[in-house]
């Protein structure tokens, strides 16, 4: 315990944004740390002369108010306490940078689910605040309840998979769950055919990794099973955390700049789109 010492939730009224401020305060009273609900209320750019309402920021920030209502009164009947804030802007601009100032150490928003575009996030707030915030971020489907019993970890070998199968471990030994870690070659039905060889290079070097994982979570005192997939990483790690009932699913994020900060088609977005639990996104120190 004690990794984190202030959670942002980015709060929206939503039925995703309700659980996940639940889930928040859950983590928040394990993890004893303090807990922020931020609404972020539209800008207004025009020229207030122009249009009827005098005061027009009080009438913009009216609705992020009543939001940050509803956050206290889930707050009281979670029997919390919790700080609260309204800022002004583009929702994800300024969730990360309230998180930044603020020395907040992960953010956690809802995910939206209810149709095949929203459930890829794309474009969505959840999506821009994992490309451009360099916190961890643990992203909550409005149905979902965070569990520590069973955590899945996604690894691929990289320096941001490692920095996820330290905090999955970490989590593991803290709360007494028990570690499922799944690395997928990504190869085709075609690949496997015409370069068998390329493959079996592959599947050793993923081996290792996986190898790694076991003994570094066998030293914490810790059950742990590996899986070695062969396929598309997003399906085949969404398979595994089904079958093993996956309570939260682990991940590292990679860097991107740009438009790419969007995460669009990776890996991350998709098992985040569908997973049936929360999802950590993990940042390795210094991203």
């Amino acid at each position: 315990m004690g990794r984190y010492r202030k959670i942002l939730v980015g709060f929206d009224g939503s039925l995703s944004s309700k659980n996940a401020l639940r889930q928040a305060i859950k983590f928040a009273r394990q993890e004893k740390c303090w807990i922020k609900a931020l609404a972020v209320a539209p800008s207004y750019e025009g020229e207030l002369e122009l249009v009827g309402v005098r005061n027009m920021k009080e009438a913009l920030r009216g609705p992020a108010e009543r939001l940050l209502k509803e956050a206290l009164e889930i707050a009281e009947a979670e029997r919390a306490s919790i700080m609260t804030g309204v800022e002004e802007g583009p929702p994800h601009e300024r969730i990360v940078e309230v998180a930044q100032t603020e020395n907040c150490d992960l953010i956690v928003v809802g995910r939206m689910g209810r149709g095949p575009l929203e459930r890829t996030l794309l474009g969505s707030t959840a999506a821009r605040v994992i490309g451009h915030s360099g916190k961890d971020v643990l992203i909550v489907p409005r149905n979902a309840q965070l569990s520590w019993e069973s955590i899945l970890l996604s690894i691929d070998g990289s320096r941001y998979s490692e920095a996820a199968s330290r905090h999955a471990i970490d989590f593991a030994r803290s709360y007494g769950g028990r570690i499922s870690a799944v690395s997928v070659v990504d190869v085709t039905d075609e690949f496997i055919a015409e370069a068998p060889e390329i493959l079996d290079k592959l599947l050793e070097k993923h081996r290792a990794i996986l190898d790694g994982v076991r003994k570094e979570a066998e030293a914490a005192g810790l059950q742990v099973k590996t899986f070695l997939k062969e396929g598309d990483p997003s399906t085949k790690v969404l398979e595994v955390a089904g079958a093993e009932k996956a309570g939260v699913i682990f991940m590292g994020s990679h860097g991107r700049t740009g438009l790419m900060r969007l995460l669009m088609g990776s890996v991350t977005e998709k098992v985040i789109g569908y997973a049936p639990c929360p999802v950590i996104v993990v940042r390795p120190d210094g991203s």
